[in-house]
């Protein structure tokens, strides 16, 4: 039988009855089909397997599905839709299990041999261009426990996305949950393995959803998780701090979180206590009242948390020793408590002497910073693994939804976010490792990355770096400016020279304005299996696709492009390099459109980056003007509609009951018709509507006709056209013949504002001009020739007087679209 036909049976599929499940577990091996994509292999020289739920498999209890089991000469063979698994039953060799995969390289198989190691390390993978790894498992990469102290890429731990269409996840030593729910080492015999094959092929939404359906889904977030968080590692007291949230207020720029680094509890302390880096009690000399200091943070709109670093226990000066003793039935002698993981008693009055003792004075959730590897006193015990699971299941008793703030520990992290990716360096080259890094943690189901945005610490200064980076944050899964003690790193816009300065308060704004789309996408990383960043390689499967790493969906609508370089001195703006899939995009900001399926350079200057919806999408926002504080549950809203083909979106929205509710906004891009569709039951209480329209053709005159609402009044500016609606009724439908239509800026104004900006010659501007509006997007020819030769009737030529590779790229793009 040849790969092709076993990978499409002619015969019909069957269930395997009992003869053929025999086939499928021996005195040493068990081989457990999961999901048509997904197979668990083990292997036990004592013949014993594990049962128990793992730190990364929770459920192994799947539906049933149709596939083969077939015996062989050698073994048995196991067929699905998506692959053929040869096995000789007996110790797993390379020789001895393989499995051909469907869809993997160039949409044919691709051959998975066990311990046939053929990939690159990730770090080297993930900065590779162009290369379509024909010897390589393409393994896309997952997460990383820590980007501490990391200047540029690290090694990644493998997801389950691979461009070869195969993955393993080798699950042989993860911890066990006990019949009590609690985590245990799982102590596995030597010799014994416990695979996961991921065989989707180049189905990758399909197969995370596998990972998810084993490991558990994403948690719902808090909403005041979704908007800014304020974080810098600084000694504070309870006056500078408030002072500078109200400064924030004063300035418009909101934020939902603060974040109160080590220095809230005591620090300074006598050395033969040892450190100062775990601490328990608040330093009342800066926080003379911490419950009113928490408080007053809650009256501004701030969910509170707290940084602790566990490891050295709770020692004699602590408010709460005496308090954990007596929970622990030992004297209060002086000896410290010591932070032990493996001890069951110590961890349950961890949580409710503890912390539960702190939280009454008004912490909402904990900053857990363990720094100290995956050791404890019985091997195969992670603290880090216990303290995400712990302070998670803690946290969910006392908010509606949990929620802890932590490093990455493995797989299956991804059900205690959020996660903090570690104390990152203030250089160019930590940043452009940040987006590719955030979008390869959808491939092990990692969605609710933190970063410290701006960078923590070492570095130096740099306005524009500094920006670009508030940029990337706003757009990524938590926003949260971080800084060092450093007097000179705050990351306060105003510390900032301008333009860098405006443009960061305005896309912090934006953020806040976002909350509605980001909550919807909340609701669906929950529902769904999708993370708010995802790579572009999940919706486009070309090859091209996995080699434009540094961009990625941002939910269901938007492509989001990070810039991540310095601005180009002639030029005067910013690159990102852009693989759009098919089909038409719209840039937000700039109203210019863009053909899919190709690959683009995209300029801007330091007021925003690349950030395009797709053609018949629709981004919520909250309406100009409107409260920006994240606990507000139904804003007047403001929607971005893009034109250029039909569209539905579904604005999921949590109600004052955590129940959730549903607009529909369709765009029916052929018939010229936008309508919304509001829920039976409308809670939101919502009347007037703004919709922005973004790509249509030239707009002047445009007739609008409105059902089951009033036109309140129609604008035109910016390249785009806003409605004003009125909603009398249910369901509201707009029709008008210019929403069949497509179309971009006036491009000559574009293209002087580009040349305004240029370092460069007068008479090269003037020349690009006249081109330019004698002969529009035809000009490019002659404009590519007065960057290799000199203007004819210059005397003597100087470098400005020629159009550099970089301004004919930026041409090229507003000429070309």
């Amino acid at each position: 039988m040849s790969v092709e036909d076993a990978v499409s049976p002619t015969g019909p599929a069957v269930t395997p009855d009992s003869a053929a499940a025999s086939l499928l577990q021996g005195e040493h091996y068990r081989l457990t089909p999961l999901t048509p994509r997904v197979i668990r292999l083990e292997w036990s020289p004592s013949g014993h397997f594990e049962d128990r739920p793992t730190t990364f498999a929770l459920n192994r209890d799947l539906p049933a599905f149709d596939y083969q089991v077939l015996p062989t000469d050698t073994g048995l063979r196991i067929v699905t839709d998506y692959y053929v698994l040869d096995y000789g039953r007996g110790p797993f060799t390379t020789n001895g299990l393989s499995a051909a995969v469907r869809g993997g390289i160039s949409n044919y198989h691709s051959v998975w041999r066990y311990k046939q190691d053929l990939s690159l390390p990730s770090h080297r993978r993930l900065t590779k261009t162009g290369h379509p790894f024909p010897e390589l498992d393409g393994n896309m990469g997952g997460a990383a426990r820590t980007l501490d102290v990391a200047d540029g890429p690290v090694d990644l731990e493998p997801g389950v996305v691979s461009q070869a269409g195969y993955a393993v996840i080798d699950d042989s030593k993860a911890m066990v949950f006990d019949s009590g729910g609690r985590l245990a080492a799982r102590h596995a015999e030597p010799g014994s393995q416990d695979l996961y094959l991921f065989a989707g092929g180049h189905d990758h939404v399909e197969t995370v959803g596998d990972l998810f359906a084993i490991s558990g889904s994403q948690p719902l977030l808090p909403r005041f998780a979704l908007g800014n968080w304020w974080s810098r590692y600084h000694r504070y007291d309870e006056a500078e701090y408030l002072e500078l949230m109200d400064r924030f207020e004063a300035e418009k720029v909101p934020f939902s979180v603060a974040v109160i680094d080590m220095d809230w509890h005591l620090t300074d302390i006598d050395p033969k206590f040892g450190s100062g880096w775990t601490g328990y009690t608040w330093n009342r000399e800066l926080f003379p009242d911490p419950q009113r200091f928490q408080a007053e943070l809650h009256r501004r709109g701030l969910a509170v948390t707290l940084n602790v670093h566990p490891a050295d226990g709770i020692r004699a000066f602590e408010e709460p020793y005496p308090a954990m003793c007596q929970a622990l039935g030992r004297p209060a002698d002086g000896h410290p408590v010591d932070f032990d993981v493996t001890n069951r008693a110590f961890m349950d009055a961890y949580f409710t002497v503890l912390h539960r003792g702190l939280e009454k004075m008004g912490t909402d959730f904990w900053w857990i910073d363990w720094q100290s590897g995956p050791y404890s006193r019985i091997a195969g015990m992670d603290p880090l693994w216990v303290l995400n699971h712990g302070h998670y299941v803690d946290s969910a008793t006392q908010m509606d939804r949990g929620l802890i703030f932590s490093r990455y520990a493995g797989p299956g992290s991804h059900r205690y976010p959020v996660g903090f990716s570690g104390d990152s360096l203030i250089t160019w080259k930590s940043l452009a490792f940040q987006p590719r890094f955030t979008a390869a943690g959808a491939n092990i189901g990692y969605g609710w990355w933190s970063h410290d945005i701006g960078g923590h610490m070492e570095g130096y200064k740099n306005d524009e770096l500094a920006t670009r980076w508030v940029e990337f944050g706003v757009f990524s899964p938590i926003m949260r400016l971080h800084s060092s003690s450093s007097r000179f790193s705050g990351k306060e816009p105003w510390k900032y020279s301008q333009p860098g300065r405006q443009a960061m308060i305005e896309h912090l704004r934006l953020r806040h304005r976002m909350l509605p789309y980001l909550n919807a996408m909340n609701l669906r990383a929950h529902r769904d299996g999708r993370s708010l960043v995802e790579p572009v390689y999940y919706q486009d499967h070309s090859p091209q696709a996995y080699r434009y790493l540094d961009e990625y969906l941002f939910g269901s609508q938007l492509l989001v492009a990070p810039i991540v370089v310095p601005n180009d001195p002639v030029v005067a703006r910013g690159h990102a390099d852009v693989w759009l899939p098919s089909g038409r995009w719209t840039d937000i900001v700039t109203g210019r459109s863009y053909r899919g399926g190709r690959s683009h350079r995209m300029w801007r200057d330091l007021m925003s980056i690349p950030v395009l919806l797709r053609a018949g999408g629709f981004l919520p926002l909250v309406a100009e003007g409107e409260s920006l504080d994240a606990r507000e549950l139904f804003p007047e809203l403001e929607v971005l509609v893009a034109a250029g083909a039909d569209g539905r979106f579904e604005l999921d929205e949590e109600t004052a009951d955590d129940q959730w509710q549903t607009t529909v906004l369709e765009l029916s891009a052929t018939e010229g018709r936008l309508t919304i569709t509001r829920p039976d039951r409308d809670r939101s209480g919502r009347v007037e509507w703004t919709l922005t329209l973004l790509g249509l053709a030239s707009r002047s005159g445009a007739r609008f006709e409105v059902e089951g609402g009033e036109l309140m009044g129609v604008e035109e500016a910016d390249g785009r056209t806003r409605l004003r609606l009125r909603s009398t009724g249910g369901t509201m439908v707009v029709r008008s013949a210019v929403l069949a239509t497509t179309g971009q800026p006036e491009t000559l104004a574009a293209v002087e504002e580009l040349l305004a900006a240029a370092q460069t010659g007068f008479v090269l501007k003037d020349t690009i001009y006249r081109l330019v509006a004698e002969q529009g997007a035809a000009a490019l020819n002659a404009v590519t020739s007065v960057g290799r030769y000199p203007l004819g009737h210059l005397a003597e030529v100087h470098d400005y007087d020629l159009a550099t590779p970089e301004l004919v790229s930026a041409l090229t793009e507003i000429l070309e679209g």
